[in-house]
């Protein structure tokens, strides 16, 4: 069968997965899209109940918006700001439930591994003339296999939370309490409420998904006076999730850390910082929470709950038998590495980047949205959308279109110190732009 007749796998069914089909057809490609889930957006209906600090007219593919608006669809105020379940809801249902869309869409399609037919990693001879074979399990357990000319992985993090234990690997005694923890952002105000009312709730990580959470249970603590928040982080240097204020190109995530900065100074929280978590244990319905604090041992006791805002990772499992380029550090794409770096980066803002910085050494295989940035935490939606359409003109052989930049991104108004004033840096004085 010749390549250019088989399909486009889209591996994932989220808002970038979504865009990237929508891209390929724009191409006049053929998508065939896996989504593990029983139905499209499984990571936004996760967090629905969470505001995006970024309004619609960020979350909106332009391509997208044209195919919904010849349905009779109309778009939400570009200036109003969704959550999660709004995101789902007012755009990305009726977006998969275009004919084109849903007649390529397969859901309940776990996939498990992305290979050449026939070939594994180590054979090079031919290899970019070969069909990718993309296996899937359904619900049911049915193991089926699709035949791809081109792979865009666009499974995200949000499913493979970072653990406890500041090593990088899970604390000692995590695993066995692991329904005491929640990792990412509960729904601490409706859904998860009688987890967290009057309760002692340690939140653990330096990101917006810590401050989320913590301004939530900051709400519930003045309805119910004996719920108490505990703030733990590995480093004392907090000025990313503070943000940039009144500099912030995004008003709401400015407000976001504005808000977690008064917080702090007023005493609503307990503050831990340079707390490194090494061991969980349980004692009298209560837990301890143990490690070493500015390197002397440390123990939080005392707590009913953990909240594990420690980010995610990308889970690389699928793509064993294929040949990556992934950053050593954070397990990005390669080429994105040094720009998205929380070592040398404390901004959020990165250039608009597309198919070459995302390529690997598996011909027509690229990794788009949350996960190209691996560990890194600053991706945003609109950065995805530009990935999916320069990647689809890369499949579609239009060079010059993947290498053109289409998409301007709102400064963070933050910027890492240590770096002003290096012309090699993330700010210097005098640019405009950051990062």
């Amino acid at each position: 069968m010749a390549l250019e007749t088989l399909p486009v796998v889209v591996i994932g069914a989220g808002p970038v997965g979504l865009t990237a089909a929508v891209r390929l057809l724009e191409r006049g490609l053929k998508p065939l899209i896996l989504e593990a889930a029983a139905d499209v957006a499984a990571s936004p209906r996760d967090w629905g109940h969470v505001r995006l600090f970024s309004p619609w007219r960020y979350n909106l593919d332009k391509v997208a918006v044209q195919l919904l608006e010849r349905t009779g669809w109309t778009a939400p105020p570009a200036n109003d700001l969704p959550t999660g379940n709004e995101l789902y809801g007012s755009y990305l249902r009726p977006l998969a439930a275009l004919e084109n869309i849903r007649e390529r869409l397969h859901l309940d399609r776990r996939v498990v591994a992305i290979t050449r037919q026939g070939l594994d990693k180590v054979r090079t001879s031919r290899r970019a003339d070969v069909p990718f074979v993309v296996r899937a399990v359904s619900a049911t357990g049915l193991i089926e296999e699709f035949l791809a000319r081109a792979v865009i992985d666009a499974t995200g993090t949000w499913w493979s939370p970072n653990p406890l234990g500041a090593a990088g690997i899970p604390a000692a005694g995590e695993a066995e309490l692991k329904d005491r923890i929640h990792y990412g952002i509960p729904d601490v105000l409706k859904r998860d409420r009688s987890r967290y009312a009057s309760k002692a709730t340690l939140v653990v990580g330096a990101g917006h998904s810590a401050a989320n959470s913590i301004l939530g249970l900051a709400e519930l603590a003045r309805t119910t006076a004996t719920t108490s928040i505990i703030w733990a982080t590995r480093s004392a240097n907090l000025t990313r999730v503070f943000g940039g204020g009144d500099g912030d190109g995004l008003p709401a995530r400015g407000k976001l850390g504005a808000e977690l900065r008064a917080l702090t100074e007023n005493g609503s929280l307990t503050m831990v910082q340079n707390f490194r978590i090494e061991t969980l244990r349980e004692g009298t319905g209560k837990l301890d929470v143990a490690g070493t604090r500015d390197g002397r041992a440390f123990v939080l006791s005392g707590i009913d709950s953990i909240v594990a805002s420690t980010g995610q990772r990308p889970d690389l499992a699928i793509t064993r038998e294929l040949r990556l380029a992934l950053d050593p550090a954070l397990e990005s794409a390669q080429a994105l590495g040094p720009l998205i770096d929380p070592n040398e980066h404390s901004c959020g803002t990165v250039r608009p980047h597309g198919a070459r910085e995302l390529a690997h050494p598996e011909p027509n295989f690229y990794i788009i949205g949350g996960k190209s940035y691996g560990r890194a935490p600053t991706f945003l939606l609109a950065t995805g959308y530009e990935q999916a359409r320069s990647v689809a003109a890369m499949i579609a052989g239009d060079h010059e279109a993947a290498a053109r930049v289409e998409l301007e991104l709102p400064e963070t108004g933050v910027c890492n110190s240590d770096q002003q004033g290096d012309a090699g840096g993330c700010c210097v004085p005098g640019k405009k732009s950051c990062c």
